[in-house]
């Protein structure tokens, strides 16, 4: 499965602003992302990909 950021009305963005300060901690939306699936990479490949994903600081997913 893929997640991406949720999209929130205000009413759903003040519920969980209203819980993170109930509970002190920082809650992040997330939304399932369904018309994709991860790409089969060959391991060459995917080792540039994990090297990028190094060098930028930030997750990098190949999808289909």
């Amino acid at each position: 499965m893929l997640y991406s950021f949720a999209n929130l009305s205000t009413d759903k963005l003040s519920a969980i602003q209203g819980l993170e300060q109930e509970i002190g901690g920082t809650i992040v939306a997330m939304t399932e992302v369904k018309e994709v699936a991860p790409a089969p990479i060959p391991d060459e490949k995917l080792e540039k990909i994990r090297a990028l994903e190094k060098e930028l600081g930030v997750v990098l997913v190949a999808v289909q």
